[in-house]
């Protein structure tokens, strides 16, 4: 599962790997939790057909759906990381903990991480402003984080605002 949007996005949402529906059809985010991304995206007037470009940090659905571990994540990190170079996105997203744990070289979880904007730095110096947030999944497991993600969205969407003033 390589990524699907915009492959020159004004925003770029990096998760942690996809899950079974993924993995079926090919496509980052694309069952439950990829309506609800798109939903939150669409309210922000962003939409991965048009400005927004979703990947993964590993790529691939590990056995039993499992948490990647740690080597096979650090493994992808190049990866990712050219994704993003590529892209060259003005904005990333980290969704959930693990994403913004590999992007951010952070330590600390997505409750504490989520909300504060944080800089990516490419392996060509290119800072990027990166939002961490909460994964859709855990939205869908806790809705009442919900107001959160929003909170979390809207300061997305008036960097944008700034970027393009």
């Amino acid at each position: 599962v390589f990524a699907d949007g915009n492959p020159q996005p004004d925003v770029m949402l990096v998760g942690e790997a996809p899950g079974r529906d993924e993995d079926i059809e090919g496509l980052p985010f694309v069952g439950r939790s990829g309506r609800l991304l798109d939903a939150m995206l669409a309210a922000i007037g962003v939409s991965r057909k048009t400005n927004a470009y979703i990947a993964n940090v590993v790529p691939w659905r590990p056995p039993g759906n499992r948490t990647p571990t740690p080597l096979e994540t650090e493994i992808c990190r190049p990866f990712i990381e050219r994704q993003i170079e590529l892209a060259r996105p003005k904005i990333l997203v980290a969704l959930g903990g693990p994403s913004a744990k590999v992007l951010l070289h952070a330590n600390e979880g997505i409750l504490r991480l989520r909300g504060n904007w944080k800089v990516h730095r490419t392996a060509s110096g290119v800072e990027i402003p990166t939002m961490p947030t909460l994964h859709p999944a855990y939205l869908l497991r806790n809705p009442a984080h919900k107001k959160l993600a929003w909170r979390d969205l809207l300061e997305v969407a008036a960097r944008l605002d700034q970027m393009r003033a």
